[in-house]
C-alpha cells in the first residue's frame, strides 16, 4: 500500500517548509479583504505563517503579509493570529 504524500507548505517569514497543518493560512480575497482562513480552501492569494507567536509577531514588525498578499494589513488582523496561535496552544 503506497503512503499518501503529506503536503507541505512554506512559512513566508521563516522560509522553512512544514506541514500544511503546522501553519496558518492568510487569504487576501478577490475584493480586497484580508482574512485567516481556517479551512485552507478559500480563494485568493494565500500566504502560510507558522502556528509560533514568535513567527506571527515578527511577521507584523517586517510587515511580510503587507509584500506577500500585496495588500496594507491591519493591526487587527495580527492580534487575530496570536489570538488563534495562543487559543490553539493551550
Amino acid at each position: 500500500m503506497k503512503q499518501k504524500k503529506l503536503p507541505l507548505r512554506k512559512c513566508v517569514v521563516t522560509q522553512e517548509m512544514l506541514p500544511k497543518q503546522a501553519l496558518i493560512r492568510v487569504v487576501r480575497t478577490p475584493e480586497g479583504d484580508v482574512v485567516i482562513d481556517t479551512s485552507g480552501k478559500l480563494n485568493g492569494r494565500g500566504a502560510y505563517l507558522s502556528k509560533d507567536a514568535d513567527v506571527i509577531r515578527l511577521a507584523e514588525k517586517k510587515r511580510t503579509l503587507d509584500h506577500h498578499l500585496k495588500v496594507k494589513t491591519s493591526d487587527a488582523l495580527y492580534e487575530q493570529l496570536l489570538q488563534a496561535v495562543t487559543g490553539a496552544e493551550s
